[in-house]
């Protein structure tokens, strides 16, 4: 069985340098609904029975384009991990302060992010339990956040993955094997 795990397109959307923490939840929100720039480029292996995508249109969008087919399942349990700001203030901060510290909280599974590393991990064992189920060659759109973490996941169940790194760009393609 092999599985190729998509990053979505490149989102066509610029954030500010500096934001308050309010400016902040909502860039992020802002973001979520921005289109992708396009993309076009060959999947590295056929015979693709199934698509997931998540429920974020930039990972549909990603895909419409990839694939000839817009027969996709749509799932949650690879949607990004949510983001917020770490804490309110009306103080300016840089964009990079909240990025960290929302996801070190994240890590630590604080309360005032939506989703704690704990919840994320459990959804991408219940996705992966899932293409196991499955069986098939299928691919997988879904997030750059997200994918560390599923696979971490897919490994702990057997996968062999070809390009395990710490940065995944805009449409990457990873293939995971099994």
């Amino acid at each position: 069985m092999r599985i190729a795990i998509i990053r979505h397109g490149e989102v066509d959307y610029n954030w500010s340098r500096w934001c308050t923490s309010d400016e902040f939840d909502k860039e992020c929100t802002e973001y979520d609904r921005s289109p992708i720039k396009h993309i076009s480029w060959r999947l590295p292996i056929s015979g693709i029975q199934n698509v997931f995508i998540s429920t974020l249109s930039r990972s549909g969008n990603t895909a419409k384009m990839l694939f000839a087919t817009d027969n996709f399942k749509t799932i949650s349990w690879i949607d990004e991990v949510p983001l917020r700001s770490s804490f309110d203030t009306e103080k300016k901060l840089p964009l990079w302060f909240w990025n960290i510290s929302g996801r070190l909280q994240w890590f630590i599974n604080c309360s005032r992010q939506m989703e704690g590393r704990l919840g994320t991990e459990k959804r991408a064992r219940s996705f992966v339990d899932l293409l196991c189920k499955e069986g098939v060659d299928s691919a997988v759109v879904t997030h750059g956040f997200y994918m560390h973490v599923l696979l971490k996941e897919m490994r702990q169940a057997g996968f062999r993955i070809d390009n395990f790194h710490a940065n995944y760009k805009n449409a990457e393609c990873v293939i995971a094997e099994r």
